[in-house]
């Protein structure tokens, strides 16, 4: 097999995933583009002398691709996704897929038109201990899966999603999009189903009165400010000129198989990780630590019969990282599976039409969250896209 030819568009926070796909033999980077100078130096820098630095994502057309890595912010992802598919270029979307459910529909609808290969980076589909707690649910460890509930103590969140672009619903919609994807995807996994209606409580209850950058964040990323020592929340300074995002979400859900879901998120918590709870007619799990950050996870499951409070569980199932770094490993395999989805194509563990479900949800709760939160119903997919991608 010859060595993929891969591009990069958008040499920002994200750049470290398509560093992975740089694996002689099998696959190399030959192309970047960002209109920011100091992405372009970024990229000379992590992808070496040899590589094309465009400034401009239309310019890589000429570069002669098999693949492309689209990193850019979320609100921009839609454009260059859409040029490179219809250039018939296999194309690694970042999650979210979109910020809109119309572009994540025009982004499939592409993919299926022209029979171009589409991935989205949901690389917590390959985290090691979410992994094993869906093996535990197919095995039939706590029987028919009833209900899912996620905390997401997001312990960074002010440094990470209060300082730039994250800050505004013109840039991402909102957090229980922009940084819910991610869990709204694991919980329609983990409960093989699909939200069909929501309804959501949010405010912005902590940052709102801390104070502004007034220049903004231009040409900075998180790593120029991010410090983990300050502390409370409210001693975060220069924060984003402009803040009408939540910082503090709740959200339920009833999915198209019956499951219902819980979903919370908080951005000022002194911890950072996140919390899966999975109840069965015959049983109950759920993860300790969750691995991401390197460390060690633990699976407990409960499904003996009754009791009291109980610290451990009928099953303690120790989860370690696995090597590759980033996210316990999850980005390295992710990486792997798109790079072999790109040369052979056939299954993989990631799902466009899932990835627009996730948006589709986390649209449609921030609607309730922001208009008095009665419940939303969730607009499905197109049938016959959803038929394209099963195939």
């Amino acid at each position: 097999m010859t060595e993929l030819r891969i591009g990069v568009v958008g040499v920002g926070q994200r750049a470290g995933v398509a560093e992975l796909a740089n694996r002689p033999g099998t696959a190399r980077v030959v192309s970047c583009a960002d209109a920011d100078p100091r992405g372009r130096a970024d990229a000379r820098n992590r992808f070496g002398a040899e590589v094309a630095i465009r400034d401009r994502y239309e310019a890589m057309l000429e570069d002669r691709l098999d693949a492309v890595f689209v990193l850019t912010p979320d609100y921009v992802h839609t454009e260059p996704v859409l040029t490179f598919l219809e250039a018939g270029i296999a194309v690694f979307a970042e999650k979210p897929l979109a910020i809109r459910i119309e572009d994540c529909d025009a982004i499939l609808a592409a993919a299926a038109k022209t029979g171009t290969r589409l991935f989205v980076g949901h690389n917590l589909r390959h985290l090691p201990v979410l992994r094993r707690m869906r093996a535990l649910i197919d095995q039939g460890a706590i029987g028919a899966v009833k209900s899912v509930w996620c905390r997401h103590f997001v312990g960074h969140g002010g440094d990470y999603y209060f300082k730039d672009w994250h800050a505004e619903r013109a840039g991402t919609t909102g957090l229980l999009l922009q940084k819910g994807a991610h869990d709204l995807d694991v919980m329609h996994w983990l409960a093989g189903g699909f939200s069909r209606r929501v309804t959501a409580m949010g405010a912005l209850t902590v940052y709102g009165s801390n104070p502004r950058r007034p220049g903004g964040t231009a040409g900075q990323r998180m790593k120029d400010w991010f410090d983990a020592g300050v502390w409370p929340p409210s001693e975060l300074r220069d924060l984003n000129p402009v803040i009408d995002v939540e910082d503090l979400s709740l959200m339920l859900s009833e999915m198209d198989n019956g499951v219902l879901a819980g979903y919370q998120q908080c951005h000022y918590t002194p911890d950072y990780w996140r919390n899966y709870t999975v109840i069965g007619d015959a049983g109950r799990m759920e993860n300790f630590g969750d691995g991401i950050s390197g460390d060690d996870a633990v699976i407990r499951v409960w499904n003996r019969g009754r009791s009291g409070y109980r610290a451990e569980g009928d099953l303690n199932i120790a989860v370690p990282p696995e090597p590759g770094g980033l996210h316990g490993g999850a980005d390295a395999a992710l990486v792997t599976e798109f790079l072999r989805f790109v040369a052979e194509g056939g299954s993989i563990e990631t799902s466009p039409v899932a990835a627009r479900e996730a948006v589709a949800a986390g649209v449609a709760a921030t609607t309730s969250l922001r208009s008095g939160g009665g419940a939303i119903e969730v607009p499905p997919p197109d049938p016959a896209i959803v038929r394209y991608f099963e195939g």
